[in-house]
């Protein structure tokens, strides 16, 4: 379920403002868009599994979080953003 780490590696070297940059904005939301997607697929298979579902409803608002914190601090990184992950909003 989770990343491996190459998978991680290559999400922060794309989104990462810097080689080792883990804590900015844009790798969070990347790195949460890819599990979200990931767990998406598994539930698709799996209907009643009510436990994973529920930590896709936690990873959804994190990254809803992530998103309004960026919005606010940094407007045109934002809509970088949401364009470069294809979400809507």
């Amino acid at each position: 379920m989770s990343l491996s780490k190459n998978e991680k590696e290559m999400i922060i070297q794309e989104y990462g403002r810097a080689p080792n940059d883990t804590g900015s904005p844009e790798v969070q939301i990347a790195l949460l868009t890819t599990r979200i997607n990931q767990l998406t697929e598994h539930l698709k298979a799996h209907k009643h599994d009510e436990h994973s579902r529920r930590g896709l409803i936690k990873m959804v608002g994190q990254r809803r979080r992530h998103l309004t914190y960026l919005s606010h601090k940094a407007p045109e990184r934002y809509k970088e953003i949401l364009q470069r992950l294809g979400l809507r909003r």
